[in-house]
């Protein structure tokens, strides 16, 4: 097979056309998530909840949390699992490694030290779920041994347990709490399982196609690999060490970029390697630093302007007082008059869409 050499202007746009963050903007989000694969969950909220800013800034105003919602809990076309959203059509692709799961020894060796609190948990979901974690009573045996924060928090660790084994799933939320049900109830039933091995080759197609650039193997990262093993066709980045995966149906489109804010969280900057080499861009996220530490801001927002990222904006949502605040924005580069105003209407986009006005913005 040719290896595709391309530069990294190419490169670059192939990566933001994949993750939908050129012009045209997508339909609607079904549409966003199952090209995405997934969309990340994290409880900040400094902006906005990163799945819903990460939504946002694909689709524009007409996203509202709700469809989120609809979509997780009524419509079930969308499930949660491991602290991503994905497309219950791709619920088939995971099917295998639940029942493999868990893979530890001492995880297996836990389970069924406690398989009396098992079917204690599953009888009580059958009967009265969804439950919050909290409404589960504790009947273990033996209590979960950990030096961290979730030592004896016996309830949680086994519906954790449960969900990655594909016998529990996460049916909605109540707030920022999950409420958990019997998997039955929550996904289709007689979906197709697909063997291990090849629903690990579907889903490194599937991520490729999601990301339109990367590595064959990547640094292992938790949650979601960044490497896509064989996938796609072989390519050079002229200035780039190595060898990429490109998905060859990316090749040749064409490209109209726009501005937008992304989330720390976001699938076009989360991996950080990957970032530095399309995009020349540093970026770390700073809410785990002291705040004499910080150099871009508590919950620094990417600013994406054509195929470049060409800032920060360090902005807080301070929604008693009714204001996006933005304290600063940063340029990586010196922003021409026109990067300035579309990053601010970005931004007056933002605050319309959090129902919130703009302030500190200069």
């Amino acid at each position: 097979m040719d290896v595709h050499r391309i530069d990294r202007a190419q490169a670059r746009r192939i990566a933001i056309r994949a993750q939908l963050l050129a012009d045209p903007r997508p339909a609607d989000l079904l549409t966003v998530v199952r090209q995405l694969t997934l969309v990340q969950i994290d409880p900040t909220a400094a902006v906005a909840p990163s799945a819903d800013l990460v939504c946002w800034s694909r689709l524009g105003p007409s996203y509202q949390p709700a469809q989120m919602r609809e979509a997780l809990e009524r419509g079930r076309t969308l499930f949660e699992h491991q602290a991503m959203v994905r497309p219950m059509d791709d619920l088939g692709l995971f099917l295998a490694a639940m029942a493999a799961s868990p893979g530890h020894e001492r995880h297996r060796e836990w389970l069924r030290a406690n398989d009396s609190f098992r079917r204690d948990v599953l009888d009580l979901l059958g009967r009265s779920g969804p439950l919050l974690s909290r409404d589960i009573p504790d009947t273990s045996v033996v209590p979960w041994p950990s030096s961290g924060w979730t030592n004896n928090r016996n309830v949680t660790q086994m519906l954790e347990f449960l969900v990655l084994r594909g016998e529990v799933a996460i049916a909605g939320r109540q707030g920022r709490q999950r409420l958990w049900d019997v998997a039955e109830r929550v996904y289709p039933a007689d979906v197709p399982v697909v063997e291990l091995e090849q629903a690990r080759l579907l889903r490194n197609e599937r991520r490729l196609r999601a990301l339109g650039i990367a590595r064959a193997k990547a640094v292992v990262v938790p949650g979601e690999p960044a490497e896509v093993g064989a996938a796609g066709e072989p390519a050079i980045i002229e200035g780039v060490a190595g060898e990429w995966r490109v998905d060859p149906a990316a090749l040749g489109q064409p490209f109209t970029g726009r501005t937008a804010l992304l989330s720390p969280f976001d699938r076009l900057v989360h991996d950080r390697v990957r970032l530095a080499d399309l995009f020349e861009y540093e970026y770390v996220l700073e809410m785990y630093k002291p705040r004499a530490n910080r150099r871009w801001g508590y919950f620094a927002l990417p600013i994406l302007h054509g195929d470049r990222l060409v800032g920060k904006v360090d902005a807080t949502a301070e929604r008693r007082r009714g204001t996006l605040t933005v304290h600063a924005i940063h340029e990586d580069v010196p922003f021409s008059p026109e990067v300035t105003r579309a990053v601010h209407e970005e931004l007056h986009d933002l605050a319309s869409w959090l129902s919130l006005t703009v302030g500190g913005l200069r």
